[in-house]
């Protein structure tokens, strides 16, 4: 039996955005038409919508299809959630790690729905300082925590490729809420977030 690969995507918003990118080659000085790229405005069509998927997901809504009440109140930690984004100021890939944690008040949600708030935000045109706290006042508002701590570490391809082109260099960024805003707190946090398990 033949593989078949299966994707959905707006009928209409695909083809808008195929006139746009041809459009776009042509205007690079490309001809649109050789046999190399007569199917790339397609495809960035199609990869763009994959990559900005983020704003067809409500993260409340994902929360709450797996919110369950514990009577626990150490803190969760889920580290080293790969994401990707794309910078909105040039359009080019941002990619890195998150760490998130919480306290819990009373109701605790699903691991993996915590991975999948951070990419519900990071599927969008973005910045890395708008994503971390847009994550943490996602698992704030939903489960009403102690507290919340998210981190970001990313490479942005807008700092690689063009501009500076520093290659190496690393964005961090942070937002603590409740609990974490006290230095005991954060500090175990950070310390969980930099161990290594042998």
């Amino acid at each position: 039996m033949a593989y078949k690969k299966t994707e959905h995507y707006d009928e209409n918003v695909t083809a808008g955005l195929i006139t746009n990118y041809k459009e776009a080659i042509s205007l690079l000085g490309e001809n649109a038409e050789r046999e190399g790229l007569q199917k790339t405005p397609e495809r960035v069509a199609k990869a763009m919508q994959y990559m900005t998927q983020g704003y067809q997901s409500d993260a409340h809504a994902v929360l709450n299809s797996a919110k369950f009440h514990e009577d626990v109140s150490e803190m969760i930690v889920v580290k080293d959630i790969e994401i990707y984004s794309m910078c909105e100021h040039h359009m080019l890939p941002f990619f890195g790690k998150a760490h998130v944690a919480y306290i819990p008040n009373g109701w605790i949600t699903g691991l993996s729905k915590v991975a999948r708030v951070v990419d519900i935000y990071a599927r969008r045109l973005q910045v890395q300082e708008r994503l971390t706290v847009q994550i943490m006042n996602a698992i704030r508002d939903t489960l009403n925590p102690y507290g919340v701590a998210v981190v970001i570490e990313a490479q942005h391809l807008c700092m690689m490729m063009r501009g500076v082109q520093k290659q190496n260099s690393v964005t961090t960024t942070s937002a603590f809420d409740g609990e974490f805003q006290k230095d005991s707190t954060r500090s175990e946090f950070l310390k969980l977030i930099t161990a290594r398990l042998s």
